[in-house]
């Protein structure tokens, strides 16, 4: 049976089309909103992806439309609220278990090894900054807990953090499906993981003393870093796509602040740091050494 549509192609019921749309002038302001809040940069041919996933938060709130919406988020108080949402609705949570494996393999290889050489006794800390749903910080702490495990006495700590408090509280739970570990290899998996009782649900479980390793926060960009002390490795990958080319220097300027010399950032491999002014040095293919 064919489905009415209207002029747009929508489906609708005689040419009516029961979603609300959202208009040029809205989706600016909620564009220049975003960008300035969380640095993000939605071009116009973001419009139809932002009107879809705000589709969800109309109906949550009862609203028949985004100037309804746009009203009530830009209104006393209603920025407190709602901007939680609005952030969760606009970023995109992709990630996996060992994303891009050679990164980990120079972090075990290469530079484990160097660091384990020149600081003896002190703690090896880490930040993975834009974590997801934890598959990153979850594969640096497996990485990292075998390391340990060769070497007595070497000990991290592991930040993870995210704009998204939707995806920090998946996270902090490390429940995935059998689908999303399957780039974990066996070894560790049955070392890291333990299934569910109903095998029938897929599910298994990041074990308790890894779960331990990662401490989990809310961290916005756009604002002052919560780092207390230095670090010795950033995972930032695949996060400055989203920015604009002074937004992106900017960021990246304070992430290498927050490295000890000799520290360093790993940004992921469809990223570059060309025409930027950081004080940094390849140290392998997308992989940053802070000058010493």
């Amino acid at each position: 049976m064919a489905r009415n549509s209207d002029a747009s192609g929508r489906p609708g019921g005689g040419g009516v089309d029961p979603r609300p749309a959202l208009s040029d002038k809205d989706f600016s302001r909620f564009a220049e909103f975003i960008h300035a809040e969380c640095g993000i940069k939605l071009p116009p041919s973001k419009k139809t992806m932002l009107e879809a996933r705000l589709q969800k938060r109309l109906r949550i709130l009862g609203l028949k439309d985004f100037r309804a919406y746009a009203d009530q988020l830009f209104q006393p108080g209603g920025m407190e609220r709602e901007l939680i949402h609005l952030i969760d609705a606009v970023t995109t949570n992709t990630t996996d278990f060992f994303r891009e494996p050679r990164h980990f393999e120079y972090l075990d290889d290469v530079l484990l090894p160097q660091w384990r050489a020149a600081n003896q006794g002190r703690e090896f800390k880490v930040w993975s900054a834009g974590c997801s749903l934890g598959m990153e910080p979850y594969t640096l702490s497996m990485v990292l807990s075998e390391f340990a495990a060769r070497n007595a006495g070497f000990r991290f700590t592991i930040m993870a953090t995210d704009i998204s408090t939707q995806v920090l509280e998946k996270a902090a739970r490390g429940i995935y499906t059998e689908d999303q570990v399957r780039a974990v290899p066996d070894s560790l998996k049955r070392k890291y993981f333990l299934r569910s009782r109903d095998r029938s649900r897929g599910l298994v479980r990041v074990v308790p003393e890894l779960r331990r390793t990662v401490t989990f926060q809310r961290m916005n960009f756009m604002e002052e870093f919560a780092v207390k002390n230095l670090l010795d490795v950033v995972f930032c990958r695949n996060v400055i796509i989203y920015f604009d080319k002074p937004t992106q220097e900017n960021l990246l300027r304070r992430l290498t602040n927050c490295l000890y010399r000799g520290g360093h950032l790993f940004i992921g491999h469809s990223e570059s740091l060309a025409g930027l002014a950081l004080p940094v040095q390849q140290a392998a293919p997308t992989i940053y050494r802070v000058a010493p």
